[in-house]
């Protein structure tokens, strides 16, 4: 919203004249004003009373008026202090004649209640009905209620945003912003409540007022001025009432614009847009009203010029109304129709477009994809939700949609545009699964369970019931995606940490740790070393989430090394704590299975140093009966539910693991510097 120009030194002293401002209010409570200093007051009390209901009425939103309450206090703040010296004036002066008080409180008791006390009380006392009780008591309740609900509905809405941040919905940028807003939207209207109690207290206050001055200026013009009853109650009343009534006004105004404010709620743009879009954009309703004003205008006894004019009026803009629906729907129409063909341009280029992830499903499959909010994308969002808890960066869109040439009860799950997994399932029937690995003792069609390659069958509700009396594992069809799917992703993470989604992740850093990251790229180590260094973690499925002690970790290796896999060695070493705690069992211990000191002395006899440079050149004959060793003793230990870690030498450890990724790509990799010294190791075996 645009600010007030001012001329440069004004604006620089702007809080010293807002404070010299509030402190003049305060002294106008105490010291007496002459007649030419109240008209100006009163003069520009009514101007910032204006200034205020216009303001309201252009606002989009009541957020943009937020300093409302603020200048609502100080201007009630302002009238109760005229209010106070005009008392002054009129007690000490008014029996001098109808100027004692100034020009714009005598020109008020005349234009309007032209010089007739009765006439201006009864108006005075309207005024202040109209102000108390019609539109103070309705804007304070309005104000209750829309804090209460404001306050109560910030838990929610504080969840949805975090919802849609950890979907990939909107950034954390946006998300910052919306929590704002939140925060600013709940200040305003709690803010309301209580500002609304001031313009009550303002009209209770005016009537006292008013009181006091007839009262006291019967008895000063009666008893010390020596004035007739009536002489001093004609004088000493039309001053009272004309000085409450040039009170009333601005206040009457001010109540005004705060119910504007507080009733206008979640509409955006100014009053009159969304009052006379709503109010005339129904072409029926102006038709009836026509129709409405036109009988009673034929009405006996009732004037029928007004009515006939109001009917004909509704009735010309009701056929406009409608002349403008039917070319908005016209237009509307014609644009569809001409986007068509670019859309179908467009189509063809977005096909060359490779998505980072993507499910395609055959054609008995859609209905699993057919609902925003049911079947796979409720889940997937999940699924996107619980990978950014665990590994640290927020998974791509996964875009999901049917093909015509998949199979028709079969899915596959492609990795930029690469086919890395397919599967078979069946609508409508439900999977069951044997935990310990033999076989379904159910009826039903026997398969593979395609996460895990386990037997399985596929058996319906009644049996599936059966099955989970018998205590087998039973999934519904979409689980049985979201479950490959997962599993799939997990090996695929390095290649998902493209540049764009490095860069999102730096977006993220903590604002303490964006200089060091600046220390150290470009000057000492590219940024693309340090994305080569986070996918290195991630394809041992270790989580980036601890960005901060990653950088730290990358800054010490680079002060001795500029190689990328001995700084994510390094790395490991440093987050030995995550690690640890990642692979611990139940029992507290970290499963291993050790190297023997032969196979320790063979690799590093085979690792080939050329300055910082690493390269292993072990005989094939030798890497054949270490991978089959290795794989055996896996194998052997997995078959009886544990997945115990193998752990190796520090320098020996990235070779290791390239020899193992392709047989076991599961199994965790340790150096005796990624254990955790807190965590204690139990050695299952030994290869």
């Amino acid at each position: 919203m645009a600010s007030l120009a001012l001329p440069h030194g004004a604006k620089r002293h702007q809080d010293l004249i807002f404070a010299i401002g509030v402190l003049g209010i305060l002294a106008v409570l105490f010291l007496p004003m002459p007649a030419w200093a109240l008209d100006a007051g009163l003069s520009a009390s009514m101007a910032l009373a204006f200034l205020i209901l216009l303001v309201a009425l252009w606002i989009e939103k009541p957020l943009d008026f937020s300093s409302f309450p603020v200048i609502l206090l100080v201007a009630t703040m302002f009238r109760l202090a005229l209010n106070i010296a005009s008392t002054r004036l009129i007690l000490a002066e008014g029996h001098t004649g109808p100027d004692a008080a100034g020009g714009v409180i005598q020109g008020l008791s005349h234009f309007i209640i032209s010089g007739n006390f009765v006439i201006g009380l009864i108006v005075f006392a309207i005024l202040v009905v109209v102000n108390f009780v019609v539109i103070t008591k309705g804007a304070t309740r309005i104000a209750e209620v829309g804090a209460r609900f404001t306050l109560d509905a910030i838990p929610g809405k504080q969840m949805a945003i975090d919802a849609d941040l950890s979907a990939g919905l909107i950034d954390d940028k946006t998300a910052r912003t919306r929590r704002k807003q939140l925060e600013d939207e709940s200040s305003f209207f709690g803010s309301m409540d209580g500002a609304s109690k001031f313009v009550r207290g303002d009209a209770i206050a005016g009537l006292i007022i008013t009181a006091i001055n007839i009262i006291g200026g019967m008895i000063i013009g009666v008893v010390q001025m020596g004035l007739e009853a009536g002489e001093a109650a004609a004088s000493y009343t039309i001053l009272t009432v004309g000085d409450g009534l040039a009170s009333q006004v601005p206040a009457l105004v001010v109540s005004l614009a705060a119910g504007l404010l507080v009733a206008k709620g979640s509409n955006t743009g100014s009053a009159h847009v969304s009052v006379v879009a709503q109010l005339g954009g129904y072409p029926k309703a102006l038709m009836l009203l026509a129709a409405l004003m036109v009988l009673f205008g034929l009405m006996p006894g009732l004037p029928a010029l007004p009515f006939l004019i109001l009917g004909s009026l509704s009735g010309t803009a009701g056929w406009l109304v409608h002349k403008g629906v039917l070319k908005t729907r016209a237009e509307e129409d014609e644009k569809t129709a001409s986007a068509a063909l670019p859309d179908k341009e467009q189509s063809a280029e977005q096909s060359l477009k490779i998505e980072d992830i993507e499910v395609q499903v055959g054609g008995q499959l859609v209905p699993l994809i057919a609902a925003p909010d049911k079947g796979l994308p409720p889940k997937v969002k999940s699924l996107r939700m619980r990978f950014a808890r665990e590994f640290g960066f927020l998974l791509p869109p996964v875009r999901i949609r049917d093909d015509a040439y998949v199979d028709a009860n079969a899915y596959v799950i492609l990795v930029q545009d690469i086919e890395v997994a397919r599967g078979h399932v069946m609508m409508g029937r439900k999977l069951v699964i044997n935990p310990s690995g033999g076989d379904v003792d159910v009826p039903g069609e026997a398969t593979k369970e395609p996460t895990f390659g386990l037997p399985a069958k596929w058996v319906d509700d009644a049996t599936a019931e059966l099955a989970e009396a018998r205590a087998y594992t039973v999934v519904d069809t979409e689980s049985v995606i979201i479950t490959h799917l997962a599993e799939v992703l997990k090996g695929q993470l390095h290649h998902l940490l493209t540049f764009a989604a490095y860069q999102r992740l730096l977006d993220n850093l903590d604002p303490d740790y964006e200089k060091l990251l600046g220390d150290i790229v470009p000057s000492q180590l590219s940024s693309t070393a340090i994305q080569r260094v986070l996918q290195a973690l991630l394809a041992e499925r270790l989580s980036v989430r601890n960005l901060p002690l990653i950088l730290e970790g990358i800054s010490e290796a680079i002060g001795w090394t500029r190689n990328v896999t001995l700084i994510t060695e390094h790395v490991r070493a440093r987050l030995s704590a995550q690690i640890s705690a990642t692979l611990k069992g139940a029992d507290g211990f970290i499963a291993v299975i050790s190297l023997s000191s032969k196979w320790e002395q063979a690799f590093l006899e085979h690792i080939r140093r050329e300055g910082e440079d690493r390269s292993f050149a072990m005989p094939p004959s030798l890497v054949t009966e270490f991978v089959t060793q290795a794989r055996s003793k896996i194998q052997t230990h997995a078959s009886a539910h544990c997945w115990p870690a193998l752990l190796v030498g520090a320098e020996a450890r990235p070779f290791v693991r390239s020899l193992l990724e392709r047989v076991s790509p599961t199994t965790p990799i340790l150096s005796h510097a990624e254990l955790d010294p807190k965590t204690p190791v139990k050695t299952l075996d030994q290869i």
